[in-house]
């Protein structure tokens, strides 16, 4: 367990998975300090959250109530001036990529975390004073985390209790606390525009959110600097190969 430091304020930077919640549960349960809640609510333009609808209303209707009420604890919602849409539009204003527009996010540095989600956190505890992150990395996440673990500024409750993934899915639906969001194998929240995401995540998405599959093929055709994807495959070779695999479950009832 980490020192508790009196006069700093400590942050949990909450998205609502079962990892930051149960991140916050588990210090609450040692009795240790949970000062706030601070949600960096990402959009992809003016009128769509970046949290797919299930998990957006779960997060405003019911967690941040119910850990205000159950646990006496805050919620502050920070937002960047900008959305998704208005960042891949903009255009770059030095280098030798000057006047061009950003387009996808870089596999390294993106422009999502920083400029999205980062930015607006740190903005708002700048006046705060000192504070302390409270970040939900599991203990199986170790290398996620291993640039973090010696800064100071940061505490992990899961890791310093050697608190898995699976542990916290526990945690979070025993305490009510687990998204509808994780159902029917959805193990990861997050962005539905995330480039990181998995080839059966994408699938997922076009089947269960085909509006928001079909912006991502739209931006897709700009051509604007960069493919959505690291690996070579486009959103329209997937979305073919998607639409293949639909026939044949269509002709045999059943996966390939």
């Amino acid at each position: 367990m980490n020192e508790v430091k009196p006069d700093i304020h400590y942050i949990a930077s909450c998205s609502f998975g079962k990892d930051s919640i149960a991140a916050i549960l588990a210090r609450l349960q040692d009795n240790e300090p949970v000062d706030e809640i601070v949600y960096s609510e990402i959009w992809f333009d003016e009128s769509t959250p970046a949290e797919i609808p299930e998990h957006y209303h779960w997060i405003h209707e019911v967690a941040i109530p119910k850990l205000q009420e159950d646990y006496g604890l805050k919620t502050t919602i920070v937002r960047a001036d900008l959305t998704y849409l208005d960042m891949f539009h903009k255009r770059v204003s030095r280098g030798e990529n000057k006047g061009k527009k950003y387009g996808f996010p870089l596999r390294t540095a993106p422009w999502c975390n920083s400029d999205l989600k980062v930015r607006p956190l740190e903005r708002y505890k700048r006046n705060l004073g000192e504070t302390i992150d409270i970040i939900g990395y599991a203990y199986d996440e170790l290398r996620r985390a291993s640039r973090k673990l010696n800064d100071e500024k940061y505490v992990f409750p899961l890791i310093d209790r050697k608190i898995t993934e699976a542990q916290a899915f526990a945690i979070a639906e025993e305490a009510g606390l687990l998204s509808p969001a994780y159902n029917n194998g959805r193990t990861r929240l997050g962005c539905w525009f995330c480039h990181n995401q998995g080839i059966s995540e994408l699938q997922r998405l076009r089947k269960e959110f085909p509006s928001y599959w079909n912006h991502l093929l739209s931006l897709e055709k700009l051509r604007v600097r960069k493919e959505f994807r690291a690996d070579g495959k486009s959103l329209a070779d997937l979305d073919h190969n998607f639409a293949l695999d639909d026939k044949q479950l269509d002709l045999f009832g059943k996966e390939k």
